[in-house]
């Protein structure tokens, strides 16, 4: 069950959205290798390993997020329950690839979904491109990450899915799960890239842009949530399965 993405649709879209970045290396690369006569010849070998380790940097990564987004069954949700006839909250940061999986893996759900991307506060070209090529679901609540508008106990299952990262500010986060604990009776499902040994291999530097699991672990704790599990899909991402600090459901 599920909407089948289109082939090569999670690569091509790392691509689409961060072109500048592949353009650039790819210009640097093309450069160094037609001037490489031009450098002094004790340098020559450098340069030529280091261009050769720079293409191979993109390749793997490239590779790996191939591997991650339209190869894996990381769409395909197998971590979520059985949620139809509950009410869901799904909150993205600008660019929601879920949502309509979600509405499509559980009909009857009452699935409620929630952006917090703000223009001036993410900045990030990324996001607004991703915005432009997908834009948002009509039916989308747009929030702040401190106040969530709804009751307490609301929800009976919360998602945030490759979006909380982008609160790079730690006390801003504490709150935004706090919100999320508030508004959630039951589990809280929290699925993340972590930097870690597996991606850093995988993104070298852009695995900087991931929070690490201790990070995560000590937001969640100053949220008052508790981790009761954690599910790898593939080694490159992670699902924190949380529920609110002394719950014994």
């Amino acid at each position: 069950m599920g909407l089948k993405r289109k082939p090569l649709q999670g690569v091509a879209n790392i691509v689409r959205f961060n072109w500048h970045f592949y353009l650039l290396a790819f210009l640097a690369s093309v450069s160094l290798l037609l001037l490489h006569d031009q450098f002094p010849q004790s340098l020559q070998p450098v340069l030529t390993i280091g261009t050769a380790i720079a293409i191979a940097v993109m390749a793997i990564s490239l590779t790996v997020s191939f591997y991650i987004y339209d190869v894996s069954d990381l769409y395909q949700l197998q971590w979520m329950e059985q949620l139809n006839h509950t009410k869901l909250l799904n909150i993205h940061a600008g660019f929601d690839e879920t949502s309509e999986i979600i509405a499509d893996k559980f009909p009857r759900a009452d699935l409620t979904i929630c952006d917090f991307y703000q223009a001036d506060k993410h900045t990030e070209i990324s996001i607004r491109r991703a915005r432009k090529a997908y834009p948002p679901d009509p039916k989308t609540i747009s929030v702040p990450t401190d106040r969530l508008p709804f009751s307490n106990h609301t929800f009976d299952t919360s998602l945030v899915v490759f979006s909380a990262h982008e609160i790079r500010d730690d006390s801003e986060r504490v709150r935004f799960f706090r919100e999320l604990n508030r508004v959630t009776d039951g589990p809280i499902f929290v699925t993340e890239h972590v930097r870690d040994f597996a991606n850093f291999m995988a993104y070298t530097l852009g695995a900087f842009h991931f929070h690490s699991r201790q990070t995560w672990l000590q937001t969640f704790r100053q949220a008052d949530l508790t981790v009761v599990r954690e599910i790898k899909t593939t080694p490159f991402v992670t699902t924190f399965v949380l529920e609110k600090h002394g719950n014994t459901r």
